[in-house]
């Protein structure tokens, strides 16, 4: 027993070395966190879309957050690490298409079946009929009006608002969940424009310029309200229009953006971050405090960010095997708001909060793994289409099997 405390204690060392060494292909917890957190968003929706009442994580932390938008400001850290390392790598365009390949088809296939399998059964179960279903807010609206991650539009026939008005649902959305794929894609702009200008690979100092300025917007947007409690306790909940992309909130923008940044951070600057058991346990300590007490938005955030790097590296072998080659955590993303609600539409409520969870996991997990299968890793594999392959000039060093892309598609299949 004294042994093992003693070989425990002599394993919590300050550093076991720096990102830039213990993070990178396939040896890490990268995919296990994200099932994780998409997960933590089915949870946090099951009492609110079910039942009515308050997210999970609401209570603990004085109304700041919930675990799902607690797992959403995760996700954005996650992606802002991954996707900076895969701008600083590729040319723009083929940035940008890798980006659009992981996640329109998904996306396109989720709108399809919501406005042309999940509405109709609906309309069928409130009318008896399909006539009518074709209006001006009908399916082929829904699509139109979604199909550029615009969501411009969140009820298909008014079904959705007719089943809140009944206290069946307790949202007026077929898929509320896919609103924040506009900022992700925001942010990826972002990163192409940073990366053409050749700010990404020579002026890094710029992105933390960035981040400075986005800290700086969120304690200015926050300081006035209880727990600097974030954008929707300080009302900053105005939106402008922008093309395609459709109605967006400069206030979620900074807020998102900010974790995006510190995940870019972690990315540009991994040689110098260190893997330390001690900063990892301040980090949650500095979490959960913030979470509970106040001012997460301020101190709350970087701590997340910290936590989820050395995460993804210390947990034990067993989580990195999870999701390290099939990506679930997008398609559980996506259809799991739309299986919840479908579910109360259902009365299947009825059976009490567990078996409601329990039944959505057991049917989104299959759209989920028949999305990776059938639609997001086949689009994946269009990923290097037009590239040609280089040629080897005599004297160099022969390239990898796998052409020096294994960490390349690992990196891809995690980035949303």
């Amino acid at each position: 027993m004294q042994r093992a405390l003693v070989r425990r204690l002599q394993a919590w060392r300050w550093s076991h070395g720096t990102v830039a060494e213990l993070l990178s292909g396939r040896d890490n917890s990268l995919g296990f966190l994200r099932l994780a957190l998409a997960t933590a968003v089915i949870v946090s929706h099951a009492r609110a879309l079910g039942y009515g009442g308050k997210e999970y994580g609401r209570g603990f932390s004085g109304e700041q957050i919930s675990l799902g938008t607690l797992a959403v400001y995760g996700f954005f850290v996650l992606s802002g690490l991954l996707v900076t390392r895969s701008g600083l790598r590729l040319p723009v365009g083929r940035f940008l298409w890798h980006r659009a390949l992981r996640i329109l088809p998904g996306f396109w296939v989720c709108l399809a079946l919501t406005a042309f399998v999940a509405a109709p059964l609906h309309y069928w179960h409130v009318h008896s009929t399909f006539d009518g279903i074709g209006g001006p807010t009908g399916p082929i609206r829904y699509v139109q009006a979604n199909w550029v991650i615009a969501t411009r539009e969140y009820d298909i026939s008014g079904l959705m608002e007719y089943e809140r008005s009944r206290g069946v649902t307790h949202a007026a959305a077929f898929n509320g969940s896919l609103w924040t794929l506009r900022h992700e894609a925001l942010c990826y702009i972002g990163v192409a424009l940073l990366a053409v200008t050749g700010i990404l690979a020579r002026a890094r100092r710029a992105v933390v310029l960035i981040t400075v300025v986005l800290g700086w917007l969120v304690v200015r947007q926050a300081i006035h309200t209880p727990y600097w409690g974030g954008p929707v306790q300080a009302g900053y909940l105005r939106t402008f229009w922008l093309p395609l992309i459709g109605a967006v909130t400069p206030a979620f923008m900074f807020y998102l953006g900010l974790a995006f940044c510190l995940g870019m951070l972690g990315e540009l600057y991994k040689k110098h971050v260190p893997v330390s058991d001690p900063l990892a346990l301040v980090s949650f300590a500095v979490l959960l405090g913030s979470l509970h007490y106040g001012y997460f938005y301020v101190v709350g955030i970087p701590a997340f960010a910290y936590a989820l790097l050395w995460l993804a590296i210390r947990l034990p072998g067993a989580f990195r095997r999870i999701g390290a080659r099939n990506d679930y955590s997008y398609g559980i993303y996506i259809y799991g708001f739309l299986v919840q609600q479908a579910l109360a539409v259902a009365g299947c409520t009825r059976f009490g909060l567990t078996v409601y969870f329990l039944l959505t996991m057991a049917l989104t997990l299959p759209l989920a793994v028949a999305s990776w299968h059938l639609v997001e890793r086949p689009a994946l594999r269009l990923k290097d289409l037009g590239r040609r392959r280089a040629v080897v000039a005599p004297g160099v060093p022969p390239v990898p099997r796998d052409g020096g892309r294994s960490e390349e598609r690992a990196e891809d299949r995690l980035v949303r």
